[in-house]
């Protein structure tokens, strides 16, 4: 494409590190944080990118049921750190619980979970925020994007199964009230984070779209090479990117 891009596979820290391919120039990433890992249980769900993390010589190590990419190899982790600076990163978080809220009623019932006011948001607008129990306490922490006919929410891996049954107990509550609201898991959509300085100039490129008026923190439907893509500008490395 002509920019200086790595893919970067997503993990649970956002301290990273990685391996350097010279046949694609694609780069993957490493934790930087010691850990212990288990045995491989059975069965790991793999992301679309499962295969190229493979290819590319990535250690799977399991994370949330899923198996991730933990290193590579011969790059260090201020490369990484610099390059997703400087250029822009790629980073593979499909494992990453998405789901729809849809139905009449479905910003009261989201409401009822979070601290955000979904009433006030216009429509393409997303906005982070928490799950919380009844004592106020922090169940997870989640990205809501409003949208005309739903409302499109990411939560952690980690907390996938906590958040589901969560939100189906309080659905079911609702919906015994007389609440038109349900729930669409999303499992068959992979979801990918473009990171960095040259973010926006490289999406411009893929999707031969005029981004100037695309802010941080809102959400639109950009058709990339042709998929029809959700896309969100936002992110988690503290650099302009997309999601």
């Amino acid at each position: 494409m002509g920019f200086n891009l790595r893919l970067i596979g997503a993990f649970a820290n956002k301290n990273l590190k990685g391996f350097s391919s010279k046949a694609s120039n694609l780069y993957l990433p490493m934790a930087t944080i010691k850990r212990n890992y288990a045995a491989i249980p059975e069965k790991l769900k793999q992301t679309p990118l499962y295969n190229l993390h493979i290819e590319k010589g990535g250690k799977m190590v399991p994370f949330a049921g899923w198996s991730m990419p933990v290193y590579y190899a011969n790059q260090g982790v201020l490369s990484e750190h610099i390059h997703t600076r400087e250029y822009a990163s790629l980073f593979d978080v499909s494992h990453m619980l998405q789901f729809k809220i849809l139905g009449k009623d479905r910003i009261r019932f989201l409401e009822s979970l979070v601290v955000a006011d979904l009433e006030e948001m216009p429509f393409g607008s997303s906005t982070l925020s928490v799950f919380t129990n009844e004592n106020g306490g922090i169940i997870d922490d989640t990205v809501i994007s409003k949208h005309a006919d739903h409302l499109y929410v990411v939560s952690n891996a980690a907390c996938a199964d906590k958040d589901l049954a969560h939100i189906r107990t309080k659905m079911g509550e609702f919906q015994k009230k007389g609440g038109w609201v349900d729930l669409k898991v999303i499992d068959d959509r992979a979801l990918l984070a473009l990171q960095g300085p040259l973010a926006a100039e490289i999406l411009r490129k893929l999707c031969d779209k005029d981004l100037s008026d695309f802010k941080f923190m809102t959400s639109r439907f950009l058709n990339i090479k042709t998929i029809e893509s959700h896309v969100s500008r936002s992110g988690y490395t503290g650099e302009d990117g997309f999601e």
